[in-house]
């Protein structure tokens, strides 16, 4: 096992050698992120002055987390390769989630202060990564500092709280005007507009274009929904209910998945959202084993077409069938076999264009074993996920591959060359999931075996010349030690 897993790191380090370098967050473009989805209060505490009537044993509470919490962990998320941080709302609220808005122009007291948000602002910065931040309008707080003075522009939900009407312009320019100043202020990356899908398109337009003329931000909707061409990504429809209902158990139909994949291109894919149940909850209601279940789904999520977005908890596997207990606290000491094929997965797809925007190619997709070819003009993968309760093979021709090539595996190191009859045969054990890379075969050079040779045969008469040394240096001293005790 342990020859394995350093055989695993080997073969991780010289693949990511072998592709493009990761590049700096101003080069960045949207369909090049990997967004990592968490909430303050369920982050980090780091200070207890903002703790008001903080209960960290009440999910349902104000769990304490703050913006110093987040900004001194975030190597957290930062060394599992997310490249943005899409931190929630964060202003004044009513609930933790911070969807219960009272006042858009000022930060919730238990997060923390203006200097504090913007010191967060700067360390995510000063880590490559990107900020995003939620804007709620659909389930404001009935306090809302604007349903005093204008009650009209709401509309009351059955739960109490309040809905803005975003097709009143006054609302419009209110809104507006308050996001343009923030961006101004804070200089954020951009905004996730919640309920996305109950949103006036033209006021999603117009907010879109004033928060760009003052940087270029991400215009993002946090629900699955038909791309309008008002906001820079949706979240795919279906992209949640076809991905968990394939990977919470083995033996499951593919064909969907290769539905969404050919829909996911530039848009936001994810398997879970901070709105309800987890997919962990999905295998537990299936008898499965969640690192496993969750193993295979990742690879699916991290190599696919699509702007992948991972809720904060998946890399422990988090529970939880409704709100308010699948916003559990992060718990950043977990079991780091998930973190680590996190980070595997991450570290590829920052490193290779061909993960991140290459074009795909379906390859099979029968009897739970899904198999595609993800690439672009400089380099070529192979993604095989065999979510079946038995070994699979397949053979690939010439065609899709390329003659005198080899796939490389990064996570189980197998190498596999062209067969005599011209095909590459990929062998795979139920419940396993591997990304292979195409690379040009390596044949033995005869110069350098023998250059290792001569090597090899010089060493050994260094050693021989060692031991000659060495044992006339002992027969030296013998001797005298033996006229020292016979002097003539």
């Amino acid at each position: 096992m342990k020859t394995k897993w350093i055989l695993s790191i080997i073969t991780t380090v010289l693949l990511l050698a072998l592709v493009n370098p990761v590049f700096a967050a101003e080069e960045r473009e949207l369909k090049d992120e990997l967004i990592y989805d968490v909430l303050v209060d369920r982050y980090f505490n780091k200070k207890i002055n903002n703790d008001y009537e903080v209960n960290a044993l009440d999910p349902a509470a104000f769990n304490g987390g703050d913006f110093d919490g987040m900004a001194s962990e975030l190597l957290f998320a930062k060394e599992m390769g997310f490249t943005a941080l899409s931190i929630g709302p964060v202003f004044s609220t009513a609930t933790y989630d911070g969807k219960t808005v009272k006042d858009y122009t000022k930060f919730e007291r238990h997060f923390g202060t203006e200097e504090e948000f913007q010191t967060l602002v700067d360390e995510i910065h000063n880590q490559e990564m990107k900020v995003i931040v939620d804007i709620p309008t659909q389930q404001v707080s009935a306090d809302h500092v604007w349903a005093v003075e204008n009650p009209e522009w709401f509309t009351e939900n059955e739960d109490g709280s309040l809905a803005l009407d975003t097709a009143n312009t006054e609302v419009q320019e209110a809104l507006i005007a308050t996001f343009v100043e923030f961006s101004e202020a804070y200089q954020v990356d951009g905004f996730r507009l919640q309920d996305a899908d109950k949103l006036d398109a033209a006021f999603v337009s117009d907010f879109s274009k004033a928060i760009k003329e003052v940087r270029d931000s991400y215009i993002l909707s946090d629900q699955e929904m038909a791309d309008s061409g008002a906001f820079d990504a949706v979240v795919v429809p279906g992209v949640e209910k076809t991905l968990r209902a394939a990977y919470k158990n083995f033996d499951q139909d593919m064909t969907d998945v290769t539905t969404i994949m050919e829909q996911s291109k530039n848009n936001l894919i994810q398997v879970d959202s901070l709105t309800g149940s987890r997919f962990t909850a999905d295998i537990v209601a299936e008898n499965g084993f969640p690192p496993t279940r969750w193993t295979l789904l990742l690879t699916q999520l991290l190599t696919m077409p699509g702007i992948p977005v991972v809720q904060y908890g998946s890399e422990s596997a988090m529970n939880g069938t409704e709100l308010d207990e699948s916003h559990q606290i992060l718990d950043m000491a977990v079991d780091k076999e998930l973190v680590d094929h996190i980070t595997n997965l991450t570290s590829l797809r920052n490193s290779s264009e061909a993960l991140r925007t290459g074009e795909l190619e379906v390859l099979h997709d029968e009897d739970g074993w899904l198999v595609y070819k993800r690439s672009n003009n400089e380099e070529s993968w192979i993604v095989a996920i065999n979510n079946a309760s038995s070994t699979k093979s397949i053979n690939l021709s010439a065609d899709v591959i390329g003659q005198g090539q080899e796939l490389r595996g990064l996570f189980e190191s197998d190498i596999i060359r062209q067969g005599d009859n011209g095909d590459y045969r990929i062998t795979q054990d139920r419940e396993i999931a591997e990304v292979f890379h195409v690379t040009e075969e390596s044949k033995l050079n005869s110069a350098y075996i023998a250059t290792l040779v001569v090597m090899y045969v010089v060493f050994m008469m260094f050693l021989w010349f060692v031991w000659r040394k060495g044992k006339q240096r002992k027969a030296d001293a013998a001797k005298q030690s033996t006229v020292e005790k016979n002097p003539k």
